[in-house]
């Protein structure tokens, strides 16, 4: 992979007098120092909410893995040291990713099907490679001594593009979304589930191994993953990097990985915190960032309009940390013709 370069594009410079720590909670890493006539096809944003410390982080990096690839995630921080956490791993996992990827063995296709075909080698290795990179890399929080992660944490959604492939990893509630053009205009496809204590399947693995979950009286809706004999921590996801306390308790590490092969049609894809996801539907955000006039200021739109639906929906409500990465899979301009790509 070499040396990394990182590059803060036009959009961070524009933004980080209006947000504070804006470089520690996103990055743009780039393989190679783009050449004339290239640009960055993407963006992120974060904006820190009313609850304290911006505990997001978020990262877009270009040219990963081969020509024309890209990594992208966004990383949900919660409890005391959540922020250090997000930050963490949003750091460590597109390197460890790579490393786990050359490291696995070589396995032959497995019967998964992707739209009627077999992945391939490579794809399978993908795969592989991001349940052991995440596994890793909550055995590497663990080992953070002067760090206490008993119950604080971090989400974890990445799509990696490799060719006209995605891998989408997701640990959590964060959610990634594909923008699809149809007859009837841009389409939201949800590419992960939220995945959250109230899911079936969850729920039956934490109660298999004596956690609780339950929700409170005053939020009937939001089921939450309790100690077998306390009333805590009470954590709103049933994936998690760190929470300690609970990992023999049924969260896990484990992430939901699935492949997506591309199309002519597949204009973008948005990542994007559970802030965003809590006042805006995967259509309205689909519609912001295609009607947004430039690639740069796709993330950042998101974000404001996800603020402003916060302070509509919820006055009395504090409003919570909204991240979001556009990574763009061809020129706006011109919608009918896939990205370059050699």
């Amino acid at each position: 992979m070499g040396i990394c370069i990182s590059i803060a594009s036009s959009e961070i410079h524009d933004q980080a007098e209006d947000q504070h720590h804006f470089h520690e909670n996103v990055l743009y890493l780039t393989e190679t120092v783009p050449s004339i006539g290239t640009h960055t096809r993407g963006s992120l944003y974060s904006k820190q909410g009313t609850k304290g410390l911006n505990q997001d982080a978020a990262i877009l990096y270009q040219e990963y893995g081969i020509e024309g690839g890209a990594f992208c995630g966004v990383f949900d921080g919660h409890g005391k040291n959540g922020h250090i956490v997000s930050n963490m791993v949003r750091n460590r996992l597109p390197s460890l990713l790579v490393s786990q990827k050359y490291g696995v063995a070589k396995l032959e296709p497995t019967p998964e099907s992707d739209n009627g075909r077999r992945p391939s080698k490579d794809l399978v290795k993908w795969k592989q490679a991001c349940i052991s990179a995440f596994k890793v890399m909550d055995k590497e929080i663990k080992l953070q001594h002067n760090l206490d992660c008993s119950t604080s944490g971090t989400t974890a959604v990445v799509v990696v593009r490799q060719g006209e492939y995605l891998v989408i990893a997701n640990l959590g509630d964060s959610r990634a979304v594909l923008g699809t053009l149809t007859e009837k205009g841009i389409k939201a496809v949800q590419l992960t589930t939220d995945l959250k204590p109230g899911l079936p399947t969850e729920a039956e693995r934490i109660r298999n191994c004596k956690g609780r979950v339950l929700a409170l009286k005053e939020e009937p809706h939001i089921h939450r993953v309790w100690l077998p004999h306390e009333d805590s921590p009470g954590l709103a996801m049933s994936r998690a990097f760190g929470d300690f306390l609970l990992k023999d308790h049924g969260l896990i590490a484990v992430p939901d990985v699935f492949y997506h092969r591309l199309s002519p049609n597949d204009h973008f894809i948005v990542l994007a915190t559970d802030g965003v996801w809590d006042v805006l539907n995967n259509d309205q955000v689909a519609s912001i960032v295609m009607e947004t006039e430039s690639e740069q200021a796709a993330a950042r739109t998101v974000v404001e309009a996800a603020t402003a639906s916060w302070k509509r929906k919820f006055p009395s409500s504090k409003v919570d940390d909204c991240t979001v990465v556009c990574l763009f899979l061809q020129d706006k301009q011109h919608p009918s013709s896939l990205a370059t790509e050699t």
